[in-house]
């Protein structure tokens, strides 16, 4: 089966794109740190996704890639706010995220690299350049699709890209993104039940081992 990776960045939609997808049958992991999981799952979003498209596409050579975009008056704020929660967890020494998810968010947006990782110029520019890197990168390839999960269709856009045949059969209600992680919330993924949901730390024969995340220029 195809793998699907959903490319954008934390707070562009990623936790809606992953919960529709359970309902539309796919295994789906919301980040992913294990080698067990990137097997397990057959759409992988957020970390380490963001920052790793390039290993990924050379990993996968059958896969596809979904970019997710927001208009960056809504989506700076939003960042901000998460950041604000998780940069003391993120320090590369003392902070309890998984270092994966410390390398992605040094990556993307210079955590522990800049004073002010929050700033709002810095954000912006953090933004732009992803945008552009993929786009450049995935310039003319048709396994390639970009969303804006606010606007109307999204869904209908994203299931047709992933040759869902039912899409049809769905009501106009149904193909429109559950509203998740609005405002200051942050664990909407966490919170949902669904047996299609893959943990980030899913083990495998080779018990939790990483993911292997070398990036490639």
């Amino acid at each position: 089966m195809t793998k699907f990776f959903i490319i954008g960045l934390p707070r562009t939609g990623t936790t809606s794109v992953s919960v529709a997808l359970l309902e539309h049958g796919f295994k789906v992991a919301h980040q992913a740190f294990t080698k067990q999981a990137f097997e397990l799952a057959d759409v992988i979003s957020d970390a380490p996704c963001f920052s790793d498209y390039k290993q990924l596409d050379y990993l996968y050579s059958n896969a596809k890639f979904i970019y997710l975009d927001r208009s960056l008056e809504s989506w700076v704020p939003s960042m901000q706010m998460l950041l604000s929660r998780m940069l003391v967890h993120l320090d590369e020494k003392k902070g309890r995220f998984h270092p994966i998810l410390k390398r992605s968010f040094k990556h993307s947006f210079g955590v522990g690299e800049v004073d002010e990782p929050t700033n709002t110029q810095h954000l912006m520019h953090c933004y732009q350049a992803h945008k552009k890197n993929i786009f450049d990168f995935f310039s003319d390839r048709n396994d390639f699709t970009s969303i804006d999960v606010s606007k109307d269709g999204a869904l209908s856009k994203l299931l047709d890209f992933m040759n869902v045949e039912d899409n049809a059969n769905f009501e106009a209600v149904q193909l429109n993104f559950p509203h998740l992680n609005s405002g200051r919330r942050v664990a909407s993924w966490d919170e949902y039940k669904h047996p299609n949901k893959i943990s980030a730390n899913a083990a495998g024969p080779e018990k939790r081992k990483y993911f292997d995340y070398k990036l490639i220029s």
